[in-house]
């Protein structure tokens, strides 16, 4: 490439960077989701036949009502209704939007058929057809809803399916629910069991509340004897047991190994929301913390955990949805996302045993949750039967809110009946300062305080990583000296961020942090975890200095994975193969599509970015430290093993997060790296050593692609390999040479002799003279 080519090319890549971080800015602040306000019931009507919900069937009547319901006719025969999930009750699954559901009622209000119609779950990802994910939720149809609308059964459960468990679950529970919604509205003619509703005017005889100006202070023995603690536990002989009389043949032939009599799980919940129970749990400053997160009647629930098995799972860092534990009240289900749940790191009440798993799960809002009414904390309990199989059982733990913290009162005005059937009532005004206390200290910063060493090693590390940058000239100067600080800074890296403290930054932060602001932003999410929000914080400063090359070239530890195992191979001789420059200048734009793919797809579903940006082998090699099924294992080593014969493959070419952070990166204000006006014309020789080829062939450094390892910065000091500094060299020393004694013809300093006829002669001083 000539070099009027190489500008006019780099005056392009410019104009391109430039153009996507304005795209990128346009669409993290324009274009935010809009909820659509209408129902798109009629449109999906069009794509099925009303043969699929009712035998006999003909046609489909005109909508009724709002949110409309699709009346079923055989001639003239009403069969039923057909009506869209997403209508009555939230159905979001991993992507972050709605399941579309059809569902068909009867006039007795059984279900008679269901139609998926749309949905954008990631479930193909994990091998799972859809017509199988159809066939599990099929299993409700012939449930009869009115048992379920006045409470007196429970919600079935569908098959559960591995690999499209939550989906599955989510499907199933909005059709429930939307189903009791509708029986107790009283749309469905012949809906037998539906409530009455109540006639305007009538007034309740009794209000019952939580009485929120109860507040004391009360340890755990006594939390857990009244019942304010629910408590479940469950041996390894327990849930074995259990597994047995479900009749599931792979299960009981895969029981769980260990002491039947070591614990299993141990569950307990709470109604952290009452001001007693929540302030003893929590202390005064998490209760205060609770209180200015939740929304005027919106309640909150701490659940703790011990034992081998976690309520938590790992479905919520995938997806954000928590798929082992949902909540159940008067046939209504509700399953907690990310967004609800604030982890605790331990319960404030006196005598209070340490926990394993603690957290607050805010419960959502439209699921019309009443604290002074029973419910159950459903747990799902997985068992391996297979490499991909699993069986599932569900074991409830009951919970009502004692005596002592409901208040009983004739209400002060009216009570009417809502659409669903529930009655509603306005909170005291002394409610919104009920339990307020002493308004400390965020939670986040609690959690700050317990990772105190952490936090010190870290900011000893960045300010270590500073200095080196800003005193780089010294550094570069002393080549044996940068190469050992740089390999130990690099294994401190790989091994403390990395495999200890698991602080490795990845792409989905950038797109958790981008969908964050267009749903709804707060920091306090962000601060709960204080290493990677101190490295992303580095990093976003270090952007405007240096751009993206002190992350990827020193605080990543997949990055300093590579270049350690390219280093140990180079000490091997394992030959090392230059990419030719044309081609590599066609390879390093892949990871600037691959990240512009991902983020794109994170706008259409975050949960479906997050699953294809196991592009990023960090999950494998640092976090789980290849402890992971084998085909992540078998990509992650395939990378590395690359970078043993091209130093930093996976950087060069496929790395979305270097991509993401080499376009803010051309913001960057300062200019470190040095160069001669010889670089690059006729001198090659930082273009060919660059461990990363970031040296265009005309000298010039991309910092797109530049790691800011500092190696041409050595070669720039050093006057045995720098053709220019050579130079300097040598004529340093042909000056030091003609000014030396010996080239004068004396080994000393002279002093002048006067001779007979008065002029004088330079004669050699002596040691004698």
């Amino acid at each position: 490439m000539s070099r009027s080519d190489s500008y006019g090319y780099r005056f392009m890549v410019s104009r391109v960077s430039g153009f996507l971080v304005v795209a990128i800015a346009w669409l993290l602040l324009v274009a935010a989701p809009v909820a659509a306000a209408d129902s798109r019931l009629s449109e999906f009507l069009a794509k099925v036949t009303p043969q699929q919900f009712f035998n006999g069937a003909d046609r489909f009547g005109p909508l009724q009502g709002e949110p409309p319901l699709a009346p079923v006719y055989a001639g003239d025969l009403l069969l039923g209704i057909v009506y869209l999930n997403a209508d009555f009750a939230t159905a979001t699954g991993y992507s972050g939007k709605p399941i579309e559901v059809l569902v068909g009622l009867d006039r007795d209000a059984a279900v008679t058929g269901l139609a998926l119609v749309e949905h954008k779950e990631p479930i193909v990802l994990v091998g799972v057809p859809e017509k199988k994910v159809v066939e599990a939720v099929n299993k409700l149809i012939g449930t009869r809803i009115a048992p379920i609308a006045s409470g007196q059964a429970k919600a079935p459960q569908p098959d559960i399916i591995s690999g499209a468990t939550v989906t599955v679950l989510v499907m199933a529970d909005s059709v429930v629910r939307s189903a009791v919604k509708i029986v107790r509205s009283g749309r469905l003619a012949g809906a037998g069991g539906a409530p009455a509703a109540a006639a305007p005017g009538v007034v309740a005889p009794v209000l019952r509340t939580v009485d929120l100006a109860r507040q004391e202070q009360r340890d755990w023995e006594s939390l857990l004897g009244d019942g304010s603690v629910r408590r479940l536990h469950l041996t390894i002989a327990d849930i074995n047991e259990a597994f047995a009389k479900s009749g599931n043949a792979a299960a009981i032939a895969n029981p769980e190994p260990g002491d039947p009599d070591e614990t299993f799980v141990e569950l307990y919940v709470a109604l952290a929301s009452v001001p007693t129970i929540g302030e003893s749990l929590l202390g005064e400053a998490g209760y205060a913390q609770l209180l200015r997160r939740l929304k005027p009647g919106q309640q909150a629930l701490l659940i703790a955990g011990d034992g081998l098995y976690s309520y938590k799972g790992s479905g919520y860092v995938r997806g954000g949805l928590f798929d082992r534990i949902q909540l159940l009240q008067d046939g209504n289900a509700a399953r907690f996302r990310d967004r609800d749940h604030e982890r605790i790191g331990s319960l404030a009440a006196a005598d209070a045993p340490d926990l394993r798993e603690i957290g607050v799960f805010v419960v959502p809002e439209e699921t019309g949750f009443d604290p002074v009414e029973p419910f159950q904390l459903q747990l799902m309990v997985q068992r391996a039967t297979g490499v991909r199989d699993k069986a599932f059982l569900s074991v409830d733990l009951g919970y009502t809110l004692p005596e002592a913290y409901v208040k009983r009162e004739p209400p002060a005005t009216t009570v009417t009946t809502s659409a669903s059937g529930s009655t509603s009532a306005s909170a005291p005004p002394a409610a919104a300062a009920a339990g307020a206390g002493s308004l400390e200290e965020p939670f986040w910063k609690q959690m700050w305080r317990r990772d105190t060493v952490s936090i010190a090693v870290t900011i000893v590390a960045l300010v270590v990583l500073t200095g080196i940058f800003f005193f780089q000239n010294a550094l570069v100067g002393r080549p044996v000296v940068y190469v050992w600080v740089r390999r130990a800074y690099l294994l401190f890296t790989l091994v403390w961020i990395g495999w200890h403290a698991n602080a490795q930054l990845s792409v989905v932060n950038i797109l958790t942090f981008a969908n964050a602001l267009m749903t709804g932003f707060s920091w306090d999410h962000f601060l709960t975890a204080p290493l990677i929000f101190l490295l992303w914080t580095a990093v976003a400063a270090a952007l405007l200095f240096w751009g993206r090359g002190p992350f990827c070239g020193w605080l990543c530890p997949f990055g300093a994975l590579q270049e350690l195992t390219n280093t140990i191979a180079k000490a091997l001789r394992i030959p090392q193969f230059p990419v030719p420059w044309g081609l590599h200048e066609r390879l390093w734009p892949v990871k600037y599509i691959v990240f512009l793919g991902l983020f794109g797809l994170s706008l259409y579903s975050v949960g479906y970015a997050e699953q294809m940006s196991e592009i990023e082998p960090f999950k494998t090699a640092i976090v789980l430290k290849f402890v992971r099924d084998w085909p992540f294992v078998v990509y992650a080593v395939v990378l590395l093993v690359a970078g043993l014969f091209v130093e930093r493959f996976f950087c060069r070419y496929l790395c979305p997060l270097g991509a993401a952070l080499a376009i803010p990166g051309r913001l960057r204000t300062f200019e470190w790296l040095r160069r001669w006006s010889e670089c690059g014309s006729p001198c090659q020789r930082c273009a060919v050593e660059c461990p990363v080829q970031a040296i265009h062939p005309e000298g010039h450094i991309n910092v797109n692609e530049c790691i800011y390892c500092m190696h041409c910065q050595e070669l720039y000091f050093d006057d045995h390999r720098c053709p220019h500094m050579i130079q300097v060299r040598l004529k340093r020393e042909r000056r030091e040479a003609l000014t030396s004694p010996s080239m004068r013809g004396g080994k000393g300093p002279t002093r002048p002799v006067v001779t007979a006829g008065g002029r004088p002669a330079a004669a050699p001083a002596t040691a004698d003279t």
